[in-house]
């Protein structure tokens, strides 16, 4: 396609969970629902079409050992876009990716920063490891660096206990969530345990990562403060080979990690219910491959989410919750079509038909 074509998506336009239009065009990049006058070269897609899709929890640039080089970055930015997540809200990373955003056919990506972790209370490599003293310094730091998002580490194991537990003291962590406020930023946690959720809460924080840890105690606030989860249910079913990893060492972390793995599909339904916002995620870039958004949502639909709200938690809800525009009239042309409804079975979205990024098709 040339740069003075027009792209007609012809079918079934997602625009939104119930908003279905038959057409859509490409004009420019950008999306219309009006056809443009005049005789130009017209390409035209078949299918069902929605926004491009959201991975709410990914690293880019990272790997199990920690940053990683351009290359690496490319190739893994290059399978999300492949599965169709065009939007990625990059949770955490050392590696320096703004070079990507001056790439027109790589994914958008919403960036967190680099982690904040208590000293030794975290993966080699990924994070500033700092003390609670310095935890606002940190945060005002990477909310400067980031594109609205701060991510801490709110729980690991703590080696003394031989279990997980809570990283920050309260009041250092109200402290530092209201820095982050003050500077436009929104605070998000990874959390495995029980314990570090409540006062984090408290503190005014925006997100949870994984949140196993929720409990019937703890799910009415959340729900009440209008505290966001994404689940990463695909790398909560890595916690059995976790677990039995360090069993020799942390028994008692083992046990645990085991019974957060065995309930964490009535946690995610749990939290559903209760009207806690859920939003898809996969966490890839660590020890998980990226790629994987299609099977994050079939993950929610087996809590029990319903498949047009597990859909949404990677498309239009995620989008609206990030602040990016979807399929709207003059927003930037990224959609993913494919042969079938998506809402009637998630599985379709795990083979996109067409993947159009800033109004070309590149997949």
């Amino acid at each position: 396609m040339t740069d003075s074509a027009v792209l007609h998506i012809k079918g079934r336009v997602l625009a939104g969970p119930d908003d279905v239009r038959e057409d859509l065009w490409v004009v420019g990049g950008r999306v219309t629902f009006t056809r443009p006058a005049g005789s130009r070269e017209i390409d035209t897609v078949e299918g069902w079409a929605l926004p491009g899709l959201v991975d709410a929890h990914c690293h880019v640039g990272l790997d199990a050992h920690g940053a990683v080089d351009e290359a690496t970055s490319e190739k893994q930015a290059l399978t999300d876009r492949e599965a169709g997540t065009l939007l990625i809200r990059d949770a955490g990373s050392p590696a320096d990716t703004r070079w990507i955003d001056d790439r027109e056919d790589l994914p958008r990506i919403i960036r967190a920063g680099r982690h904040i972790a208590r000293t030794r209370r975290y993966i080699r490599n990924y994070a500033h490891e700092i003390e609670p003293e310095d935890l606002v310094a940190y945060v005002a730091q990477e909310a400067r660096r980031g594109d609205g998002w701060v991510k801490l580490v709110g729980d690991w194991i703590d080696r003394e206990t031989g279990d997980l537990s809570s990283c920050w003291p309260p009041g250092a962590v109200a402290a530092a969530i209201a820095e982050a406020h003050r500077l436009g930023a929104r605070v998000t946690a990874h959390c495995f345990a029980e314990e570090s959720l409540a006062p984090l809460v408290e503190a005014g924080i925006d997100c949870i990562e994984h949140a196993t840890g929720l409990t019937e105690e703890t799910i009415p606030l959340f729900a009440e403060r209008g505290v966001a989860i994404v689940p990463t249910l695909v790398n909560i079913a890595t916690f059995p080979q976790l677990a039995a990893g360090g069993e020799q060492k942390y028994p008692r972390w083992a046990d645990h990690m085991r019974r957060l793995h065995e309930r964490r599909y009535d946690t995610v339904r749990a939290a559903y219910d209760a009207g806690v916002p859920v939003y898809v995620g996969t966490d890839a870039g660590g020890a998980l491959a990226h790629g994987l958004v299609a099977q994050e949502v079939g993950e929610l639909v087996k809590a029990g989410i319903p498949a047009l709200d597990a859909v949404s938690a990677a498309a239009w809800g995620a989008r609206e919750w990030l602040g990016r525009p979807g399929l709207v009239e003059g927003a930037a042309a990224d959609l993913v079509v494919y042969d079938a409804d998506p809402r009637e079975d998630v599985r379709v979205l795990g083979s996109p038909r067409r993947v159009i990024l800033r109004g070309r098709v590149v997949g």
